[in-house]
């Protein structure tokens, strides 16, 4: 099976996989950027078709967005990240390391990029590429998550524990206790709550902002991977990677209230208005999930081993 034998190869140079599925909801309308790592393709999605196509580099992973529109990309293997700009072509950076896990400032103005087998995260300029500042985190950071106060969230997979760090200063504040090998991350709309989907504990872990304490910890399914929440923040969406289904949990009394069939080994999960959009790794498509009843409405096929979901807006056409 193509992904296993992945996760093998990439278990000490990258890790088994960014989903980033974690996305912050969007206007309904916006266009849904879906990052395909074996067919090192971004593909952008609009009224449930496939509008465009821009080629990558080999093997990218995980997606950020700012403000201006601006993509970008990691490619850990290349040890590079790709930006993809309005009326752009696309350019690289070169990063030291293993680039996996990825975040960006509103601004544009830096971008901060896990370190894989460095176990830390690098502050870069996101014009020119130059590392500004580094902050040590746990074992293998997976993904990170930006709020809007400028603190970090660093998903460390090996480490069972969340870092946080100050981007001012890049020093890291404190450090979270989780389930087993945390992934995915997502904030709550009103950043009170930031979720963490533990892929081997197969829960879903509730961490308080304020006071950067775990405050609860919730089922969420056969291996959780990716985690999106509703617009409305009611609705936690957490996809099973061995169930080929989305848990939907709910927020306020922390409980599963329904299960979604997508395709076979979901990963990467973003929410766009009304619907939910599902990157399905073995069988190369992306599920779309109408919120309102639940069910899955359509598959979009894609290039090869879709793995991250964005819809933040639209970087290029």
């Amino acid at each position: 099976m193509r992904h296993l034998r992945l996760i093998a190869a990439l278990a000490v140079a990258t890790a088994a996989g960014i989903t980033a599925g974690t996305a912050a909801a969007s206007a309904a309308g916006d266009p849904v950027w879906v990052v395909s790592q074996q067919g090192a393709e971004l593909a952008r999605i609009e009224a449930g078709t496939v509008a465009g196509r821009i080629p990558l580099g080999p093997a990218p992973v995980a997606a950020a967005t700012d403000r201006a529109g601006r993509l970008y990309l990691t490619h850990p293997d290349g040890r590079a990240v790709t930006v993809v700009a309005p009326g752009e072509p696309p350019r690289r950076l070169p990063v030291p390391e293993q680039a996996f896990g990825l975040a960006a400032s509103p601004d544009g103005a830096h971008l901060y990029v896990g370190d894989w087998s460095g176990d830390r995260v690098l502050k870069i300029a996101a014009a020119t590429g130059a590392v500004e500042g580094a902050a040590a985190v746990g074992r293998d950071p997976a993904h990170l998550v930006l709020d809007r106060r400028g603190r970090l969230y660093v998903a460390d997979r090996e480490s069972r524990q969340v870092s946080v760090i100050d981007t001012g200063t890049m020093a890291r504040v404190a450090v979270v206790p989780t389930g087993e090998a945390p992934f995915a991350l997502a904030l709550a709309p009103d950043e009170a709550s930031l979720y963490v989907a533990n892929v081997r504990s197969g829960d879903l872990t509730v961490i308080d902002t304020a006071t950067l304490r775990a405050r609860a910890t919730v089922p969420a399914g056969r291996m959780p991977y990716g985690v999106a929440v509703t617009g409305d923040g009611s609705r936690i969406l957490v996809t099973n990677q061995h169930a080929a289904a989305v848990t939907v949990i709910d927020t306020a009394r922390l409980e599963i209230v329904a299960t979604v069939a997508v395709g076979p080994y979901p990963e990467g999960i973003a929410v766009a208005g009304p619907l939910a959009y599902v990157a399905n790794w073995f069988s190369d498509d992306v599920s779309v999930i109408d919120l309102a009843a639940w069910r899955e409405t359509a598959r979009i096929k894609v290039a090869e081993g879709p793995r991250t979901v964005l819809a933040v807006g639209e970087p290029a056409r």
